[in-house]
């Protein structure tokens, strides 16, 4: 088969090493004889690939002991519901920032809980850009602020950590679904972290919560036991069975990543193959990218064609040439390229290199 390079914005590109590992170990995990999803949560076997996963991971960000994380199910959207639920911890307010429609999702759910400030937001300019810091209007009763470090859909990444009053003891609390371990990160700054596994980390089914150990305890009343953090963190993730083949697949991820150098020699690769493909989209009229250059993703892409005409004959002979999944999300149109930490450089290359001939064809 001739090499397919995935630029699916999620479910996503999982590291070739990974899936080969996986398939080798399908039928009989290190002479078990049973598969890793045939396994007991609690059993000896899958505990040791659970302490493993998550020893990884701390090693990977630098997580304090005083930090929880945790493995649970239901994606990043369930987060939407528990951050509320359980860090307004007696307040009734809490600050948005909306900077697409991941944002938009978080804030809608919000409100079922509490009174939402949208302190900024770029709604102006349909999403193209951050708004700076100086520019937001937090409420200083609020509970926790929340953010999107990376917009999947608009590609409008964070490419930095806003700064919040140490003293005011609001925690900040992020969405990392698709940018996480893909740079360096401070979790000191942060109250509470979660991603769905399914962009950067690994197969759909699994999310990840890493939260400050005094945010837990105080859920609204009435919160259901599954949608309550400390629960979790008493059982160290095992109230319940949790997604055992995503927790031991992204734990192979972790591992990869310890092997390619860490953090920061996968941030210096995402800067090298997304440096690739936005030289070609500004200095070739063809192409365009709606992003403000500040606030670019490095790792999803979204471009148009100047000749929006020619958009299913890009896909298709895209595809003929190995380069798939690059439809644009159906709310935005375009193309969509997601270059996460999986994507080697080489497929980026390919790609910018049929860009560049579609674009000559189509002069």
């Amino acid at each position: 088969m001739d090499q397919i390079y995935n630029f699916s914005a999620g479910p996503a590109v999982i590291p070739k090493e990974v899936l080969q590992q996986a398939r080798e170990e399908m039928l009989d995990w290190h002479g078990s004889g049973m598969s890793v999803m045939e396994m007991s949560h609690r059993g000896k076997e899958f505990m040791s690939i659970a302490e493993k996963t998550e020893s990884d991971f701390r090693e990977l960000i630098g997580i304090p002991e005083n930090y929880k994380v945790l493995f649970l199910q239901g994606g990043a959207s369930s987060q939407f519901s528990m951050v509320p639920m359980n860090l307004l911890r007696g307040k009734i307010k809490a600050d948005y920032i909306n900077t697409g429609q991941w944002s938009t999702k978080a804030i809608e759910e919000a409100a079922r809980y509490c009174t939402i400030n949208v302190a900024a937001s770029s709604a102006d300019t349909n999403f193209t850009y951050v708004p700076t810091q100086d520019k937001w209007h937090l409420d200083p009763e609020a509970a926790y602020i929340h953010y999107t470090s990376n917009e999947t859909i608009g590609g409008v990444e964070f490419h930095w950590v806003p700064e919040i009053d140490s003293h005011s003891g609001i925690p900040l609390v992020v969405d990392m679904s698709s940018d996480i371990l893909s740079r360096p990160l401070d979790i000191t700054r942060f109250g509470l972290i979660y991603a769905g596994a399914q962009k950067n980390l690994g197969p759909a089914g699994l999310t990840l919560v890493v939260v400050r150990e005094d945010l837990l305890g105080k859920p609204l009343p009435g919160t259901p036991t599954l949608y309550n953090y400390q629960i979790h963190a008493q059982n160290d993730s095992m109230y319940n069975t949790p997604p055992t083949y995503a927790m031991y697949i992204t734990g192979l991820v972790f591992a990869w990543l310890k092997n390619k150098g860490g953090l920061t020699a996968m941030e210096q690769t995402n800067i090298t193959k997304a440096n690739l493909l936005y030289d070609l989209l500004d200095n070739n009229d063809f192409y365009h990218c709606p992003v403000a250059k500040a606030d670019r993703s490095l790792m999803n892409v979204p471009f148009t064609l100047k000749n929006p005409a020619l958009d299913e004959g890009f896909l298709k002979q895209a595809s003929s040439n190995g380069l798939i999944q690059l439809k644009g999300h159906r709310s935005v149109g375009g193309m969509r390229a997601s270059i996460y930490n999986a994507m080697p450089v080489e497929g980026v290359e390919k790609l910018v290199a049929f860009m560049k001939e579609f674009a000559n064809q189509h002069a």
